[in-house]
């Protein structure tokens, strides 16, 4: 009776529009009240304690630090260099898009703030060389999936804290993985653009404006360098290292570079703190839900049915399934709040390394930012690209079609993901 009013409700709740953390608080509040001898003191403690998680501050210094990053007027050096790098190739452009969202996906940890802050650059720059603006829009898009996968990323954060895995171990894991992301698009625009005839640069690079660009870039460049290399070395723990990160943003950004002025922060510690309180609140009402669920045993029960019916390879194609699915309607954090507690055991027992589908989950439901109806990056790009939301997610089906496969090799070839934290020692 209570796993049913859980479920019930807090999916009814959601269906009706309710935001996510009311339905989940609502749903596991109602779901107590059906079990004797629980006092509610326990909803305000377990919320508070989901949110009261030391490791849990890397979450606003890490959108704190994209946020810098994003205002400071950087992406325009990155796309630059990302062309020098591949422009003379056929669609030079469209592959320097998704490189440039390589570069950024590893100062930001956010496919959100990707394309908002590289769309408004990259999309235009597109449109005016040529690609059609449904291409253009899509790609970028698309290449913003990128950002949570390179490290650092917002949604390993949150999965590492909710199944107790490394968050450093996560991080290194994502670096093969965003890469070879960023191939399958690399590939798919070159094909693209060679059917529809899309201009490559023609005059050959220069050494000379390769180090100017470089020069104009570098800084940038160094940050994720100094984050992950201040995690493997020791120097820092993920937590001190998403501080540093704002620091050292701070610095390029407004005595460096002098992008930002003092009289800009205000308006981006407000944005930051806008975005980690949506993303505290769910992270607590998440706990007292999986709480109840821990209660019932839910993830025992179904651990036993899974682990007896099921293989390793079938066990996650059912997770890739199931999460392509369901992040068409439900948001990547709730996502891998309310499951991956439930999952991530019966992975384990089932012999798949929890490094490894720590990123296979993340990947799956990060994809889901681009699928309509929720699409979340989608919302933001549409806008920025003068397309109507339905076009732009008609347009979109090319490129996920391309990620999911990308997402099926990395999750059947599980070295790209435990190789580099292997060789660095964190496994």
């Amino acid at each position: 009776m209570t796993t049913f009013v859980l479920f019930f409700l807090t999916l009814l709740l959601m269906a009706m529009g309710v935001p996510i953390a009311w339905s989940l608080g609502v749903g596991a509040l109602v779901a107590i009240l059906t079990l004797d001898g629980i006092p509610l003191q326990i909803v305000p403690l377990k919320i508070y304690a989901g949110m009261g998680s030391f490791p849990l501050l890397c979450i606003p210094f890490f959108i704190l630090a994209g946020e810098l990053m994003a205002s400071g007027k950087i992406t325009d050096g990155l796309v630059k260099f990302s062309l020098i790098l591949v422009g003379r190739i056929r669609g030079g452009l469209a592959m320097a898009s998704v490189v440039a969202s390589m570069f950024f996906g590893g100062m930001s940890g956010s496919a959100i703030a990707d394309v908002a802050a590289l769309g408004p650059v990259e999309i235009p720059m597109m449109v005016k060389a040529g690609y059609s603006r449904r291409f253009s829009a899509s790609l970028v898009s698309a290449a913003a999936i990128i950002g949570p996968i390179i490290p650092p990323s917002i949604p390993m954060v949150v999965y590492a804290i909710s199944c107790g895995t490394s968050i450093g171990a996560l991080f290194l894991a994502g670096v093969i993985p965003g890469i070879v992301l960023g191939l399958f698009l690399m590939a798919a625009a070159f094909v693209w653009s060679v059917k529809a005839k899309y201009p490559k640069r023609e005059e050959k690079v220069t050494l000379r404006e390769f180090w100017a660009t470089l020069k104009e870039v570098i800084l940038a460049l160094l940050m994720p360098l100094i984050i992950m290399g201040g995690i493997i070395s020791g120097m820092f723990t993920p937590t001190e290292a998403s501080a540093v990160a704002v620091g050292y943003a701070f610095v390029v950004t407004v005595f460096i570079m002098k992008t930002l002025t003092f009289r800009d922060l205000p308006k981006l510690l407000i944005n930051a703190g806008t975005t980690t309180a949506i993303v505290m609140i769910i992270m607590g009402t998440a706990t007292i839900w999986g709480w109840v669920l821990a209660i019932e045993q839910i993830g025992d029960k179904l651990a036993f049915y899974l682990v007896k019916f099921s293989t390793p390879f079938t066990f996650l194609l059912m997770v890739n399934i199931f999460f392509l699915l369901l992040c068409t309607f439900m948001e990547n954090i709730s996502a891998i709040l309310i499951f991956a507690p439930i999952l991530a055991p019966i992975a384990e027992k089932l012999g798949i390394h929890p490094v490894h589908f720590g990123l296979v989950f993340v990947l799956n439901t990060t994809i889901g930012l681009i699928t309509p109806p929720l699409g979340e990056v989608l919302f933001i790009a549409a806008p920025i690209s003068g397309l109507k939301l339905d076009e732009l997610n008609i347009s979109i089906a090319g490129f996920f079609v391309i990620e999911v496969l990308a997402l099926f090799v990395i999750t059947y070839c599980p070295f790209m993901t435990l190789w580099i934290p292997e060789l660095f020692g964190m496994l």
